[in-house]
């Protein structure tokens, strides 16, 4: 009798564990046709403060230092025009002393604030760390433009957003999988796809967050940019930048 009982509670904890486990779903093939919208020599075709965005190394790097700071978190933005449905790729890396982020379908702000690149919107989080909730993939309503929601949909949610509430549908990847799947002081490759008020973010080429934004302030065009956070000295690097409009 206490075999069978240490069986059944083997038996039990394997499928707890199996419950736990989130089913990895991988990011689609790249499709054909996309656009780099970075050449890797220069900052053409993007505008951002010059003191703190440079071109090192074929990549985008923005950095800050004590002696020369971000006045108020600030941004390099593709000038080619507005997003509206679109498949975004790119590799980054940072350091952990602050954060960054990929804004997307986002909006120029150009009255009452510090610089003359502030951008508020869609902010698709970009950190160097690897425990959740604070990783790099959560969308950030930056600037309160989507309603002051904050930490809109964390990694590892499938979500929608209905009635003035999100409503957490699925769990995507769990934070034992996250913190394999993310890479510490390196290059981690980022997907967005953007249809309608559908929003994916795809990590190392797995899914890990899922986005349904009901909300009449959700955004539905924008544009496109990554941020340099004030405060803490810090540097973030951006690769591989390629895009395709979807129809």
């Amino acid at each position: 009798m206490f075999r069978s009982l240490v069986i059944t509670l083997s038996v039990s904890l394997l499928t707890t564990s199996s419950i736990l486990a989130a089913e990895a779903i991988k990011a689609p093939p790249e499709p054909s046709k996309m656009k780099s919208i970075f050449n890797g020599k220069d900052l053409k075709g993007w505008d951002g403060d010059p003191k703190l965005w440079s071109v090192k190394d074929g990549a985008i790097r923005g950095e800050t230092t004590e002696d020369n700071k971000a006045n108020g978190n600030t941004f390099i933005i593709w000038e080619d025009g507005t997003l509206k449905d679109f498949e975004l790729r790119l590799s980054f890396r940072c350091n952990a002393t602050n954060n960054s982020g990929i804004q997307y379908r986002s909006r120029h702000i150009t009255e009452k604030v510090r610089n003359q690149w502030v951008v508020r919107g869609y902010q698709h989080e970009i950190r160097n760390q690897n425990k959740l909730p604070s990783v790099s993939g959560f969308i950030y309503d930056e600037g309160g433009l989507t309603g002051g929601r904050g930490r809109t949909c964390l990694v590892g949610e499938k979500a929608v957003w209905k009635d003035g509430a999100k409503e957490v549908t699925d769990t995507l990847i769990t934070a034992e999988e996250f913190t394999e799947l993310f890479k510490l002081d390196d290059w981690n490759d980022v997907i967005i796809i953007c249809k309608g008020n559908h929003i994916q973010h795809y990590m190392n080429d797995r899914l890990i967050l899922d986005f349904v934004d009901g909300s009449e302030k959700a955004l539905l065009s924008g544009i496109l940019a990554f941020q340099l956070h004030a405060g803490a000295p810090m540097w973030v690097e951006f690769k591989d930048v390629r895009i395709k409009k979807l129809k």
